[in-house]
């Protein structure tokens, strides 16, 4: 790392704001004396989680300010970030404790180390909201502006003490994570979905569209693979159901995973990929990727938004008809939104036996309604019994998802598509979750029960040898 006159953005540093993460309130600014009330600047606004406390905590505050404001003056930032985090931590801390020593600030030898993290966080990472990406409890970070940072543990959203310096700080993040997947997000571009290094998805929207600032969502994603054995300790799923999940796909059955957003949609079709077998070639396709197959023969595919001029925008759909040219075994879409619906159900229908989808939808019965009304959209010519016709000949399952009120998510119906009568469409539950409504308490109580009929697709459950295992499952006394 080279040090010399700073080189870096105005957003890198700004003296007269707050730091990045500080977890101990501050006070607000006290007022200036009378006499220099002309040539003193106006203190910067402090977010509301720090109007609180005192003592060491505005001493640090008083002392990291000071310390970055003279480091960022040393240090070449460019020559910095070319060289990497780990590169130029020792060396920072090592400034870090040569400023304080110069400047006489009381600093221990934890309090330097801090500072120097909370710099490197700013240079390198996402800057104050880096430990709750590192904290496994949590699985969502909502930023609503510089000031408000909600989090979501075990399903309830809670808000944290932490709050970037301004909004040109915040957006700057924002604009470091699309610019690390190719994308760009700014006054033209407001709109921007991209991922993490780590997979989690992201979403950003800024001014003037999000108005009291940068808004950025983030889906975290957990390091460990949650597999149908975690569901079942937790609840989501019952054994027999988990088993009944994992027959289906491996029996190679088109499934489609409806529920809401937060449900647990994605995480249930990596669980149901677990099953696919190594020697199956799999091509997914998404508009940010975030699936996390683990098979040796997979092609990630994903969508590209059009350009600053309007043109070169690849959808979903393009995606998915070139799909069907690379020879896949299965197709595996993140999620169905639009006119793609049509060509999903083509792949179901021409080999592709085993493919999966997520969407948006209340129950099974609306997810079949929202297929059919997608196909509509960009197919407005075709007759509404020969795209149920499709539906049917096409989709084997419909997995309901959701999230309940006490947080936790439950898989709450298992739904064999059966054929149509009419203009019909037929479906039978082979499993479904009761509601104990007997007891009303803060956590949601009930049990898995089986419908206690033969599914339709008894036949290619034999023919893969689980056909016995299958009948048992879902007629046992266990169900």
């Amino acid at each position: 790392m080279g040090f010399g006159r700073k080189t870096t953005v105005a957003s890198e540093r700004t003296p007269e704001a707050p730091p990045e993460v500080l977890p101990e309130a501050a006070p607000a600014p006290a007022p200036e004396p009378a006499a220099e009330a002309k040539t003193a600047p106006a203190p910067a606004a402090t977010p509301p989680s720090r109007a609180a406390g005192a003592g060491d905590g505005a001493t640090f505050h008083r002392n990291f300010m000071l310390v970055r404001d003279r480091l960022f003056e040393l240090m070449d930032v460019s020559a910095a970030v070319s060289a990497g985090r780990e590169a130029v931590h020792k060396e920072v801390l090592q400034t870090v404790g040569e400023i304080a020593s110069r400047e006489r600030l009381r600093m221990t030898a934890a309090e330097q180390e801090r500072t120097c993290t909370l710099i490197l966080n700013d240079m390198f990472g996402l800057g104050p909201i880096e430990p709750l990406l590192d904290d496994a409890s949590i699985s969502d970070i909502l930023i609503n502006g510089p000031g408000q940072i909600y989090v979501e543990r075990g399903g309830k959203l809670q808000c944290t003490d932490i709050a970037f310096r301004d909004n040109d700080h915040l957006v700057n993040v924002a604009q470091r994570i699309a610019a690390s997947v190719g994308r760009r997000v700014d006054e033209m571009s407001p709109l921007c979905d991209a991922r993490l290094a780590d997979g989690s998805r992201v979403n950003i929207v800024l001014p003037p569209l999000a108005i009291d600032g940068a808004s950025i969502s983030i889906r975290k994603f957990a390091k460990n693979k949650v597999g149908f054995q975690r569901m079942v300790e937790g609840g989501s799923v019952s054994p027999a159901m988990a088993r009944v999940l994992e027959i289906a796909s491996r029996c190679r059955l088109n499934i489609v995973i409806s529920g809401g957003t937060g449900s647990g949609k994605t995480t249930l079709l990596n669980a149901l990929s677990q099953m696919i077998d190594a020697g199956e070639r799999i091509v997914t396709i998404e508009d940010a990727a975030e699936l996390q197959l683990q098979q040796p023969h997979v092609v990630r595919l994903e969508t590209r938004p059009p350009s600053i001029e309007g043109g070169g925008e690849i959808t979903q759909r393009d995606l998915v008809k070139n799909a069907l040219r690379m020879r896949p075994d299965r197709i595996i879409l993140g999620e169905t939104r639009g006119a793609e619906a049509f060509d999903v159900l083509q792949a179901m229908n021409t080999g592709h036996d085993g493919s999966m989808t997520t969407l948006h939808a209340n129950s099974p019965r609306d997810a079949l309604a929202r297929l059919e009304n997608m196909v509509l959209s960009g197919n407005p010519n075709l007759p509404q019994r020969a795209i149920r016709g499709q539906i049917v000949s096409a989709v084997n399952l419909v997995i309901q998802v959701s999230r309940l009120r006490d947080g936790s998510r439950r898989i709450l119906n298992l739904t064999e598509v059966v054929g149509m009568e009419g203009d019909v469409i037929i479906t039978q539950d082979l499993f479904k979750f009761e509601y104990d409504a007997g007891e009303f308490t803060a956590d949601v109580r009930g049990r898995f029960v089986s419908g206690h009929v033969r599914p339709v697709f008894y036949d290619r459950a034999n023919y893969f040898g689980v056909g016995q295992e299958l009948m048992a499952l879902l007629t046992g006394p266990g169900t």
